[in-house]
């Protein structure tokens, strides 16, 4: 991963992707430990600035896991192990500074289905909304720039299903197009979004070039959202 070169501009720009990948369901998971969110905050700041003032991102090789579970077992080490240590600290002395609004994830946290599942299944569940959310986010970006944002916003709601007839007349009504025309278009963007999440997905393993590695991680990836809609259901 380029998270690994330390020290290049690559390397800092995959840091702080990743950071602001990871951050909110490593947040969760500090939260449903049972950590108030003034203190959840704490820590997960605390985690990151450790994490890349020592460089452990260079520790997730190859043949050491998913790095969502290379960060989750350094968290729950750092929990464990170092909070008490970190907190003597003073802010701001030399480490990375890591900037983090846990305002809105906090709002997401309180609003997710009230349930029974372990710290661990919160921090799957928020990383895969994270992921999605990205991608979305970007791909909204992508359309925003051509001026098509209100297309993209229009499909945005059929794109994970099969629209009748009746739906794509409406969006082409809506967007002033033909409904031929909004078929291709929603042909595109579901293609655009499958290479995108791929593409997300890649960036987090250890070979972004061994499709079987990317294909198992997408799988997990739908497993887990499939329990985020039946869990909202």
């Amino acid at each position: 991963m380029c998270a690994r070169q330390e020290g290049t501009p690559a390397g800092a720009h995959a840091l702080e992707r990743l950071c602001q990948t990871y951050w909110p369901p490593l947040y969760a998971y500090v939260r449903r430990s049972g950590h108030s969110p003034p203190d959840a905050q704490d820590l997960t700041q605390s985690f990151f600035e450790r994490l890349l003032t020592e460089g452990r991102f260079g520790f997730a090789e190859r043949g050491k896991g998913r790095f969502r579970t290379f960060l989750l077992s350094s968290l729950k080490h750092f929990m464990v192990n170092e909070w008490r240590r970190s907190t003597r600290i003073k802010r701001g002395s030399g480490l990375a500074h890591v900037p983090i609004d846990c305002s809105t994830e906090e709002d997401v946290y309180v609003h997710e289905p009230i349930d029974r599942a372990s710290p661990e299944a919160v921090y799957e569940r928020r990383w895969a909304t994270r992921l999605l959310e990205e991608v979305i986010a970007a791909l909204r970006q992508d359309y925003e720039r051509t001026g098509q944002g209100q297309l993209f916003d229009s499909i945005l709601p059929v794109m994970w299903g099969d629209p009748d007839g009746s739906t794509y007349q409406e969006i082409a009504e809506r967007v002033g197009s033909s409904e031929g025309a909004v078929k291709i278009a929603v042909h595109r963007i579901r293609s655009r979004f499958r290479q995108r999440i791929r593409d997300a997905v890649a960036a987090t393993v250890q070979n972004p070039l061994d499709a079987d590695e990317v294909d198992s991680e997408l799988e997990h990836l739908q497993h887990v959202l499939q329990h985020v809609v039946g869990s909202s259901n």
